[in-house]
């Protein structure tokens, strides 16, 4: 069941993040070529000619092909942001986190292992279900009066199962925040090089060199790299941001974990008292 459920739902992560990709792109596009591009934002109505004083949509628009395609970076990075942080929120319970694990390593060392399991059933979310989870093997143990290493390693076992089924979900996009990081960067730096040549070709015309084109080619240079940079920092960011989120929770899980462990080896001690 847990290998169908991660099948099912990697299949619907992978679909949603394709056409996430495909979208933001078509939207770059769009806004490129219909708003920045719009005529009314150039002089004599015309968005081959130069852009309108202070008008930065047009000034983007002349950062060339290269814009459209940075601009679905972007807003791809601004989608899987909000898309991981909803997911990281969910997995983190309905309540406060830090409060929970509190009370839940507090219920535990005093052998309320049901107020405990209550406490997980209203916070709920991913983590929530692991430590559930090994508080259930923990009365199962209890039951069953296993020596201090076997409860150990079975609880030990049971919560990695339960984080192997919660926890993986909340990876599932990093990967393309990750590489939005290196394409940002990539992009910005090929729109800087488009626009470079046709700098240097400016130079190079016979006679005297095309003030205009010079200009268009380090402006688009300039807004290719502005662009791109802004993209791989927030990709940075949000990437890093996330992990750490995700590294707290798996520390959490891990705590509850050491804690359902101690308690059973002193209930054990104190047996053999």
């Amino acid at each position: 069941m847990a290998n169908v459920k991660n099948e099912n739902g990697s299949k619907g992560g992978s679909m949603f993040s394709g056409i996430v990709i495909v979208v933001c792109i078509l939207i770059g596009i769009l806004v490129w070529k219909f708003i920045m591009g719009n005529p009314s934002n150039f002089e004599g109505g015309d968005n081959t000619g130069h852009p309108l004083p202070g008008n930065y949509l047009a000034m983007v628009y002349k950062g060339g092909s290269i814009v459209p395609v940075l601009m679905g970076l972007l807003l791809m990075v601004v989608v899987f942001s909000i898309e991981r942080f909803s997911v990281i929120s969910k997995a983190a319970g309905k309540g406060n986190l830090d409060t929970f694990m509190k009370n839940v390593q507090a219920s535990i060392k005093q052998g309320n292992i049901d107020d405990a399991i209550v406490s997980c059933d209203k916070q709920q979310g991913s983590v929530a279900n692991a430590v559930k989870a090994a508080l259930v093997k923990y009365q199962e143990v209890k039951k069953e009066g296993f020596n201090s290493e076997e409860a150990s390693e079975t609880i030990h076992k049971e919560i990695e199962e339960a984080t192997a089924l919660e926890m993986p979900m909340l990876e599932q996009n990093l990967t393309i925040l990750s590489t939005l990081v290196a394409l940002g960067t990539l992009a910005g730096l090929l729109g800087t090089v488009t626009g470079m040549i046709k700098a240097f070709g400016a130079l190079a015309s016979a006679g005297t060199p095309d003030q205009a084109a010079l200009a268009n080619g380090i402006s688009e240079a300039l807004i290719n790299t502005a662009t791109g940079i802004s993209t791989s920092a927030l990709a940075i960011i949000t990437y890093n941001f996330f992990t750490s989120k995700i590294d707290t929770l798996t520390y959490s899980i891990d705590e509850a974990g050491s804690t359902i462990v101690n308690t059973y080896r002193k209930f054990r001690g104190s047996l053999k008292a």
